[in-house]
């Protein structure tokens, strides 16, 4: 008996819609980001992208657990000497919550091109509207 191995043609790729209100956001996306990589399908090669589409709605409804809200901090450099900015998550969910769950999945995926290729098939809106009806995506419950 042999081992599959999937190759790129034959992945037939589906569409999930996740609803993000009042959901914990580091869960949510630990289950989003195995969706992405495909690790939720028999077929599952680590070499391949097997992963399906994922939309995110309502990201600013996630919520955090404890005190992440105020003590976690996102920080970025500028490219300038002593240019080392932070902002807290309080902050970053008022002003662009999708990049807040985007940044979450970004961290869950492998860091090579095969983890910027799953990447690309992550869509993340702020509210309940998005512009993909036309792919019918099914609902995915977390």
């Amino acid at each position: 008996m042999k081992t599959y191995m999937a190759k790129p043609g034959e992945i037939a790729h589906k569409w999930y819609i996740v609803d993000a209100s009042g959901k914990v956001l580091g869960r949510m996306c630990s289950c989003v980001a195995a969706v992405l990589r495909g690790k939720n399908k028999p077929t599952f090669t680590p070499h391949v992208d097997t992963g399906d589409n994922v939309i995110i709605i309502n990201a600013e409804k996630a919520v955090f657990t404890g005190k992440k809200l105020d003590q976690k901090k996102y920080r970025y450099h500028t490219g300038y000497a002593g240019h080392l900015k932070e902002i807290s998550y309080r902050d970053l969910m008022a002003k662009r919550p999708e990049f807040a769950v985007y940044l979450a999945i970004r961290g869950m995926l492998p860091g090579n091109t095969l983890g910027r290729q799953m990447l690309r098939k992550l869509r993340v809106y702020r509210g309940g509207e998005h512009p993909h009806t036309a792919q019918v995506p099914e609902t995915l419950e977390i």
